[in-house]
C-alpha cells in the first residue's frame, strides 16, 4: 500500500515563490519568458528547433538579447533570430501600460531635477529598473502626455446625461520655485447614461478654493456634461458655490461620512456614541417618510441634552437627506463619497512612491494616468447602476401632476 503525500506539491511550490528573494523570481521569469519566446518562434518558422520538417518556413539563427524592465526587476530577454524574415514578439516587449509609465517617467523626472536623489536612487531600485536615460524619459514622457490630454478633454456630452456626480479634492506636495508647496487635484467622477461610472475630470490648482471649483466644473459643462440630478460631496463652501452656479438644476448631497467626522467635532466624546448610533439609524430605514421620521427623534433626543448638536443636525437637514428623494435602491451609491474615496486610495498608493513632484505636470502625468487606467476597467466592467433604476431617477415628481421627466430633453435609455 502506498503511503498518502504528506506534503502538498503546490502549496509548497506556492510559498516558497511568496518569501523568494527578487533574485530568484527574476531568474524564474526569465526562463519562463525566454522558453515562451522560444516556443513562438518555433510556431512560426513551422517546427520545433533543432527538429528537420518540410514544414519549415525558416531557420533560426541564434539570438539578440534585450533587457526588459519588470516588477521584480531588469532581467535579459533572449529574441530568437530567423535567417529568413523577422520574428518580433509583440505581445511582450509592447509599450508599457499607462500607468507604470507615468511612475517611471514621474521618478526619472524627479531624478533629473536633483530632487531627494538618494530618495529617489531607492526608489528605482525598488521598481527593478536599471538607469533610465534622458532620451527614454522624453519619449515616453511626450507619448503619456498625449494619451493623459486626450482623457482629459475628451467631449462628454456623448456619454451623457451624467445622472449623479462626486467631487473631491487630494492635495500632494510640489516644488515651485525652489521651495515645496501644496497642490490640489480636483477630480470629479459621473454615472454616465450607460450605467457606468466614469472619472468626467482632473485639474491641478494651488489651493481648494471657490474660482477653482467654478473654473473645473465650468470646463466640465463645456465639454458636454448634463442632465445632472444629484452631486455628491463634502461641505466645502467653494465646492457647494461652485455646484450651484454651473449645475443649477442639480441637488447636493452632502457626504454622510463626512458630515459624521463633522458632527463628531461638536458632540462631547460621552455622548458621541449615542448620537453616532441614532444618525446611522436614520440611514437604516426603508423609506423616505421612516428616515424623516427617525431624523425627527434624533432632533428630539439632543434637543434638550445637546443644544448644539441640535442646531448643527437641523441646519444640515435637507442637504444630508438630499437622496431620499431618489429610489431607495440608489440610496447607498449616492449618499457618500465612499466610491470616491476608494479611488483617492488607488491614486495616493501610486503617488505616495513618489513623494515630492517636480512640478505640476508631473502630478498631471501620473494622476490622469491612473484616472485613465480606472475609467477603462469601469467601462468594461457590470454596470455600476441598471438602465431601469436610472431612468427611474430622472423621473421628477411634480405636486399635483404626474411624475414627468425633466425638462432638459434626455434621449430615452436603451439596452
Amino acid at each position: 500500500m502506498t503511503a498518502p503525500h504528506i506534503v502538498d506539491p503546490a502549496s509548497l511550490l506556492s510559498e516558497a515563490l511568496s518569501e523568494a528573494s527578487p533574485d530568484l523570481m527574476r531568474s524564474l521569469l526569465q526562463t519562463v519568458i525566454n522558453a515562451l519566446l522560444s516556443a513562438d518562434a518555433d510556431a512560426v518558422v513551422g517546427a520545433e528547433y533543432g527538429r528537420p520538417s518540410p514544414e519549415r518556413s525558416a531557420q533560426r539563427n541564434g539570438y539578440r538579447h534585450r533587457p526588459l524592465d519588470t516588477r521584480v526587476g531588469t532581467i535579459d530577454v533572449a529574441i530568437p533570430k530567423l535567417r529568413t524574415g523577422t520574428y518580433f514578439p509583440q505581445w511582450l516587449l509592447e509599450r508599457r501600460k499607462r500607468t507604470e509609465s507615468a511612475l517611471i517617467t514621474v521618478v526619472a523626472d524627479c531624478y533629473l531635477a536633483g530632487v531627494s536623489t538618494r530618495r529617489m536612487d531607492k526608489l528605482v531600485k525598488t521598481l527593478g529598473i536599471d538607469s533610465l536615460s534622458k532620451s527614454q524619459v522624453s519619449r515616453m514622457a511626450a507619448d503619456l502626455d498625449g494619451i493623459v490630454e486626450d482623457f482629459r478633454h475628451r467631449p462628454l456630452s456623448d456619454a451623457g446625461p451624467f445622472t449623479f456626480v462626486t467631487a473631491d479634492a487630494l492635495t500632494m506636495k510640489v516644488r515651485e520655485g525652489g521651495r515645496v508647496i501644496n497642490a490640489v487635484a480636483l477630480l470629479a467622477t459621473g454615472v454616465n447614461g450607460d450605467g457606468h461610472r466614469e472619472v468626467l475630470g482632473l485639474r491641478v490648482a494651488t489651493s481648494e478654493t471657490g474660482p477653482a471649483w467654478k473654473e473645473f466644473f465650468a470646463d466640465l459643462v463645456a465639454r458636454g456634461l448634463s442632465g445632472v440630478r444629484l452631486v455628491t460631496s463634502d461641505a466645502h463652501h467653494g465646492l457647494v458655490e461652485a455646484i450651484g452656479a454651473n449645475l443649477p438644476g442639480a441637488s447636493w448631497q452632502r457626504c454622510r461620512t463626512h458630515y459624521a467626522a463633522n458632527l463628531m467635532s461638536v458632540t462631547p466624546k460621552s455622548m458621541w456614541p449615542a448620537v453616532k448610533a441614532m444618525l446611522h439609524s436614520v440611514y437604516d430605514q426603508p423609506d423616505t417618510a421612516s428616515v424623516h421620521a427617525q431624523f425627527d427623534r434624533l432632533l428630539d433626543y439632543v434637543q434638550e441634552k445637546l443644544p448644539d448638536v441640535h442646531a448643527h443636525l437641523d441646519t444640515a437637514r435637507a442637504d444630508i437627506l438630499a437622496f431620499t428623494t431618489f429610489p431607495k435602491d440608489v440610496w447607498t451609491q449616492i449618499w457618500s463619497n465612499n466610491p470616491t474615496e476608494r479611488l483617492n486610495r488607488e491614486i495616493r498608493r501610486r503617488t505616495d512612491s513618489v513623494g515630492i513632484f517636480p512640478n505640476r505636470a508631473a502630478i498631471v502625468r501620473l494622476v490622469g494616468a491612473v484616472l485613465a487606467e480606472q475609467t477603462d476597467e469601469w467601462a468594461e466592467g457590470r454596470r455600476y447602476l441598471g438602465l431601469d433604476i436610472l431612468t427611474r431617477c430622472r423621473i421628477t415628481p411634480t405636486p399635483g401632476t404626474e411624475p414627468q421627466i425633466g425638462a432638459d430633453h434626455l434621449p430615452q435609455l436603451t439596452t
